[in-house]
C-alpha cells in the first residue's frame, strides 16, 4: 500500500509544481506538462512488454528492483539541472510504475484467500487514491514553502521504506506457482469485455477531466481561488468511492464495475447539462470523482478473476490500455475544445463512457452462451 501511494504521488507531483519547475528550469509550462503526458504514454507502451520480459522472475525480486528504480529516479529528478535530465528521470519512474501495477496485484492478492481478494485490490486502490488527496497537495505545499526539488525527492524516502519491507518479508516463489498467478475463473470473452470497457471509460473520463479547471471557471463560474478546494472535494470523493467499492467488490464483482462506469457517465453528462449551476457542478463533480478510482480498481479485480492466462500479463494489458485511454481522452478533449467549447468535452466524455456501459451490457447478454475454450496456461 505504501508503494502504491508513493508511485501515484510521484506520477502526479508535477501537476502541482508546474509553475515552480517552469520558472526554475526556464522552460514553458506546456513543456513541464509533458512530464505528465510522457509519463502516461510510457506506462501505456511498456507495461505488457516489461511484464512479459520479467514473467519468470520472483515477484519479491521484481518489486524490490522497481522500488530501487523509484528511489534512484526520484533522487535524479531532484538533482536535475536541466529539463531533459528531469524528463529522463521521470521516464525511468514511469517504466518502474508500468510494471509495478502488473505484479503488485497478484503478489498482494496471492497472500490471501480468493474470497477476499477484492478487498486486497481495494486496499491498494485506496492507497493509490490517497496520493491525490494527501500526497500531491502535501507535495505542492512543500514545494511552495521550499523548492520543487524537495517534494520531488520525497518519494525516494518512502520508496526505500517499501523496498526494505518487501525485500525482508515478501515470500520468494516462482511467479507461476503463486496462488494468484492465474485467474480464478478464466474467461476470454469476459476478459476482452473488461479491457474494452476500461479503455473506453478512461478515454471518456479524461476527455473532460483534462480540462476540468477551465470548465469550473468558464462554465460553472467558480473564482480561481476556490478551484483547488474543488479538486480536494474531487479527490475525497474518489477516496470514498474506492473505499465503498472495495468493501463490496468480493460480493458483487460484475455489478461493481457496471455501477462505477454508469456513475462516471452520470457525473460527466450531469456536468454538461447542469454545470452552469455551482451547486449542481459540485454534486456531479463528486459523482465523477466517486467513479474515477473505482473504474480502474474494478477492472483490475475482474482481470484477476477472468484472466485467460497469467494474471500479471493480463493486468499489464489492462494498465497499458487504461493509460492509452487516458492519452486518447486528452486528445479527444483537445479536438472538441476549439470546435465546441469546454462544456462539450464533458458531453463527448460522457457519451464515450456510455459506450463502455453498452459494452458491459452486451457482455452480460452474451454470458448465457457459455465460456470460450481456453489454451493451457502459460508457464
Amino acid at each position: 500500500m505504501l508503494a502504491a501511494f508513493t508511485f501515484n504521488t510521484a506520477e502526479n507531483l508535477p501537476v502541482g509544481l508546474l509553475e515552480l519547475i517552469s520558472e526554475s528550469l526556464r522552460v514553458p509550462v506546456s513543456a513541464v506538462g509533458l512530464l505528465v503526458t510522457g509519463y502516461g504514454v510510457t506506462v501505456a507502451l511498456s507495461s505488457l512488454p516489461l511484464a512479459h520480459a520479467l514473467r519468470a522472475v520472483p515477484r519479491r525480486h521484481v518489486l524490490t528492483g522497481l522500488l530501487a528504480a523509484l528511489v534512484v529516479s526520484s533522487l535524479a529528478a531532484a538533482l536535475a539541472t536541466s529539463y531533459w535530465l528531469l524528463l529522463a528521470a521521470r521516464l525511468l519512474t514511469a517504466l518502474a510504475q508500468a510494471l509495478f501495477w502488473a505484479v503488485a496485484g497478484p503478489a498482494a492478492a496471492g497472500l490471501f484467500a480468493p474470497a477476499v481478494r477484492g478487498r486486497v485490490v481495494g486496499a491498494l486502490s485506496v492507497a493509490g487514491s490517497l496520493a491525490l488527496v494527501l500526497g500531491v497537495p502535501a507535495g505542492t505545499w512543500l514545494g511552495q514553502w521550499s523548492a520543487w526539488q524537495v517534494p520531488v525527492a520525497a518519494p525516494a524516502g518512502l520508496g526505500l521504506v517499501s523496498l526494505v519491507t518487501i525485500a525482508a518479508l515478501l515470500p520468494t516463489s516462482r511467479p507461476e506457482e503463486e496462488s494468484a498467478a492465474f485467474g480464478t475463473g478464466p474467461d476470454t470473452r469476459r476478459f476482452r469485455t473488461v479491457l474494452t470497457a476500461g479503455t473506453l471509460s478512461a478515454t471518456g473520463a479524461f476527455a473532460g477531466f483534462t480540462y476540468l479547471v477551465t470548465f469550473l471557471g468558464d462554465v460553472s463560474g467558480f473564482p480561481p481561488g476556490t478551484v483547488s478546494g474543488l479538486l480536494v472535494v474531487f479527490g475525497i470523493a474518489c477516496l470514498a468511492g474506492v473505499s465503498v467499492t472495495g468493501a463490496v467488490l468480493d460480493r458483487f464483482p460484475r455489478s461493481a464495475l457496471t455501477a462505477a462506469v454508469a456513475t462516471q457517465a452520470a457525473g460527466m453528462l450531469g456536468l454538461y447539462a447542469a454545470g452552469g449551476s455551482r451547486p449542481a457542478a459540485v454534486v456531479f463533480l463528486s459523482l465523477m470523482g466517486a467513479a474515477l478510482g473505482p473504474v480502474f480498481m474494478t477492472t483490475q479485480s475482474e482481470v484477476l478473476r477472468c484472466a485467460p492466462g497469467r494474471t500479471d500479463l493480463a493486468l499489464a494489458a489492462n494498465s497499458g490500455l487504461y493509460n492509452a485511454g487516458i492519452a486518447a481522452g486528452a486528445a479527444l478533449g483537445g479536438l472538441v475544445l476549439p470546435l465546441a467549447g469546454v462544456r462539450a468535452t464533458f458531453l463527448a466524455g460522457g457519451l464515450t463512457t456510455l459506450g463502455a456501459c453498452a459494452v458491459l451490457a452486451a457482455g452480460r447478454l452474451r454470458q448465457g452462451g457459455g465460456r470460450q475454450a481456453l489454451p493451457a496456461p502459460e508457464t
